[in-house]
């Protein structure tokens, strides 16, 4: 029996006891009583209707599921009621008599006392169990139904709790589902990882010392956070002045305060993808994308929308991934301001981009809802200042760094110095007066106004040993100059260079060691992209052990790590314009002949690639094999750095070096013998387009009278390569296969490795002579093609369509860099600028 069914039977007998018993003990009061108390029907009628209500009650109350103590009350009180009823019955005055004389009369003629007090007796003692009942048994109910309803309650918290957990959880899969795809859109971005300012690469790389360049920061910050119209800040200044360290401190302030959407620092020292603006928009596309989920949304929209723009040009590129999502962020009253860092932007290689850089950046300016400040850096070279030239000044502001007073620069450097000579006197636990503020003062001098002598001075010193004290008197007791800053730097860069040289060397030994020096250094300065200890060693055929041990001493100009496999690199470009310039290094002992590095290189770099690549180098064994699929790992393992390096460079190492090929040279017999091994490298490591320039590079530095045969050679490769690019790039071992199949009778290539093809192959195709006149085909259009324009400088091919669209071609290589849209009907002329910047 549920307890509240209980409840509401044990409240149906409590109401009939309580008026049974006030029924009898009146009925024993008047009985009793010697007044004539005179009664009338009404009032017999009204008792009798009440009692028979509550009997009603408790009868309807009685389920077949009831508590059995509780029915058999019931039942005795319906037992008592039936007495009751059928008593007032009786006492009811019948016929034309209304009323007995008296109550007590009436009374007496249907019960006898004793009939009375049995009555009163038996609702006592169903009170008394109803009591027992309502404190035992009903008591057990309750507490009962209190731990069902106790555990119904957990039961739903628990199932509320875990409703609750799944939606959660729902939440958190859509959300990492949504990540994930995102990732998947960001990933086909070009990213050069090198670029940020706190990339793993960077990782030493230090920030202003604290109270060093306060008034020049404190400007830029200004700049950066108030209602200045001008987007762009170009901070530039001589090489040493401190202008990479200023970029960080500035990226820094602002990283850790969420307002960098990105950072690009380019490098020629790092080399790779931050030598070059191919991945400069990618880049801080990228960065924009983690940096806001908003703005990851929107890039990952644009991406979608058109899956090529990461191949595009420049101002696509600029367009749609950076500032249409700039402009589509919400943003409050105030608009919000994010601060972008470009530094060193005259390490960049190609001059046309640097001055597409500055004149894309200006138009920042157009954004509305954002702020998007640009600190730009860099030496005040000629396409920089030219760049800059042709926008206007409202759009920039400029600082020059040989502008500030040399009183507060000079106060810089002696803070600079005196934090680093405390390192160092702490480290070698020398007193704590050392060096004196006299020596300082004269270092002080001697920097000049560069940054990078004073630097360089304190790592050469510190890495000194117990010849500490030793290298800061050869400093200190040079016959220093003033007048020239960069004689400074030069000076101090002869220090450390001869000081790598042991006095207890014999003098062949002492030959022995600069020409190895020289040999080391000139491969550093002149490599296209930064490599380890162990890869340069490989590369340029030296003892590792021997090269290691020639840098060792050249930490104060090299950054070199214990561990090997990490790569060499510049502490500051000017050690690389030292070296490279006979007026600045005096000492020929250590000045290297820009042309000959280059020259040694491409010939280390053909004879790596002749010893080691091979066909299937990856082991894929199917011919089918999608370079797309396979690992990092594998390549890796199959082509290592040292390996890519020569791959992808050797070329570029050629036309520096200013030789002329000729037939049956190195080249020639490279080629003979390992083309279509090359071309599966530059697959495996996603370079194929770049065979084709590489290639035709080749060409103009042939002779023409000595190199007939090489030419033809080329000049078939070139056809080879433009005619198989697509298939070649996308299943590296069908240059073995379909590529040479399908290659005319006449096709040099063909000839020359005809033992390539495989053996299962018994009848080749004879469906083509020879070349036809059609170089390559460029497909994307969807509708005829009405009109095509050639830039002025011959570098894009625009192709205008009945399709509405222009697109921008490589006309060398053969890819799209661009589609523009806009147009409601067929376009039907397309022309460049005399400048080649805009096309109509």
């Amino acid at each position: 029996m549920e307890v509240l069914t209980a409840i509401g039977l044990t409240a149906n007998i409590i109401q009939f006891v309580d008026f049974g018993g006030k029924l009898i003990s009146k009925t024993a009061e008047i009985y009793e009583s010697s007044s004539g108390v005179l009664v009338e029907n009404v009032d017999i009628e009204t008792a009798t209707n009440d009692l028979a209500r509550l009997s009603a009650k408790l009868h309807d109350s009685v389920k077949p599921a009831s508590d059995m103590g509780l029915r058999e009350l019931c039942q005795s009180c319906d037992a008592i009621a039936k007495e009751l009823l059928s008593a007032l019955d009786r006492v009811k005055v019948h016929g034309k008599q209304q009323k007995w004389k008296s109550f007590r009369k009436a009374l007496r003629s249907i019960w006898s006392k004793e009939d009375i007090v049995s009555l009163e007796q038996r609702l006592a003692r169903f009170r008394d169990e109803l009591n027992l009942h309502v404190t035992v048994d009903l008591r057990e109910r309750v507490i009962q139904l209190s731990e069902e309803q106790s555990r119904y309650l957990k039961d739903l918290d628990l199932n509320t709790k875990n409703l609750v957990d799944a939606m959660l959880h729902q939440k958190d899969v859509f959300e990492e589902t949504h990540t994930i795809l995102q990732r998947q859109y960001l990933e086909k971005l070009p990213n050069a990882v090198a670029a940020p300012f706190n990339c793993y690469d960077r990782r030493h790389d230090s920030d202003c010392i604290p109270n060093t360049r306060v008034d020049l920061l404190q400007e830029v910050r200004e700049w950066a956070d108030g209602d200045d119209e001008r987007p762009m800040y170009w901070l530039r200044g001589l090489a040493g002045t401190g202008k990479s360290t200023i970029a960080r401190t500035i990226a820094h302030y602002y990283h850790d305060r969420r307002r960098l959407a990105a950072s690009f620092f380019f490098s020629r020292d790092i080399g790779g993808d931050v030598r070059h603006a191919r991945k400069f928009f990618t880049s801080i596309a990228a960065q924009l994308a983690h940096a806001s989920k908003a703005l990851g949304d929107h890039i990952c929209d644009a991406i979608k929308q058109k899956g090529e723009i990461v191949n595009q040009a420049p101002r696509e590129q600029w367009h749609r991934l950076i500032l249409e999502p700039l402009s589509k962020l919400k943003c409050g009253a105030r608009k919000l301001s994010l601060v972008l860092v470009v530094d060193a932007l005259d390490e960049c290689d190609d001059d046309d981009d640097i001055q597409t850089i500055v004149h894309l950046l200006s138009e920042a300016r157009s954004l509305r809802t954002v702020r998007l400040r640009i600190l730009i850096t860099s030496r005040p070279e000629i396409p920089i200042r030219e760049g800059f030239s042709q926008i206007p000044e409202t759009m920039h502001q400029d600082f020059i760094l040989q502008d500030v007073s040399r009183s507060l620069v000079d106060q810089d450097i002696r803070l600079f110095m005196e934090n680093r000579f405390a390192a160092i006197r702490k480290q070698s636990g020398f007193d704590v007066n050392w060096p004196g503020a006299e020596q300082i003062r004269v270092l002080v001098e001697r920097a000049a106004g560069l940054f990078i002598w004073a630097a360089t001075t304190c790592l050469f010193v510190g890495a000194g040993g117990r010849f500490t004290k030793k290298r800061l008197s050869t400093i200190l007791d040079a016959n220093g100059s003033t007048t020239a800053p960069e004689r400074g730097l030069d000076e101090i860069y002869l220090t450390v260079l001869r000081s790598s040289i042991r006095t207890d060397f014999e003098e062949e030994e002492q030959k022995e060691h600069c020409s190895m020096l020289r040999q080391v250094l000139g491969a550093i300065v002149t490599l296209f992209s930064s490599l380890s200890t162990a890869s340069l060693a490989k590369l340029v055929s030296l003892p590792e052990d021997e090269t290691y041990a020639t840098l060792q001493d050249l930490h104060a100009v090299l950054d070199i790590r214990e561990e090997r496999g990490f790569p060499v690199r510049l502490h500051h470009p000017s050690f690389r314009d030292f070296l490279l310039s006979r007026t600045r290094c005096n000492d020929l002992r250590f000045l290297v002949d820009e042309q000959k590095a280059h020259e040694i290189l491409a010939s280390s770099c053909i004879d790596l690639m002749s010893a080691e690549l091979k066909r299937d180098i990856c082991h894929l064994q199917e011919l089918g094999a999608r370079a797309k699929d396979v690992s990092d790992q594998q390549v890796e393992s199959s082509l290592p750095t040292e390996l890519q390096y020569a791959c992808s460079y050797w070329v570029q190492h050629l036309q520096r070096s200013g030789i002329q090929l000729k037939d049956n040279d190195k080249v020639h017999d490279f080629l003979q013998k390992h083309l279509l091994h090359w071309l599966e490298a530059l697959s495996l490591i996603g370079k194929t387009s770049e065979s084709i320039l590489a290639i035709t590079s080749l060409d103009s530095m042939a002779v023409d009278d000595e190199s007939c045969c090489l030419q033809a050679f080329i000049h078939d490769a070139i056809r080879f390569c433009r005619y198989n690019r697509t298939v070649i790039e996308e299943t590296p071992l069908q240059i073995y296969c379909s590529a040479l199949i399908f290659a005319p009778e006449t096709s040099i290539v063909r000839q020359q490795f005809r033992e390539q093809i495989p053996k299962w192959i018994h009848k080749l195709s004879e469906w083509q002579k020879d070349w036809s006149p059609l170089l390559q085909t460029l497909e994307g259009h969807s509708d005829q093609v009405s009109a095509m324009a050639f830039s002025p400088d011959g570098r894009l091919l625009a192709s205008a369509s009945h399709d509405g669209t222009v697109r921008l071609w490589d006309p060398a290589l053969g890819a799209s860099h661009g589609t523009l849209e806009g147009h409601s009907g067929p376009v039907w002329a397309v022309a460049f600028s005399p400048d080649g910047r805009l096309l109509a």
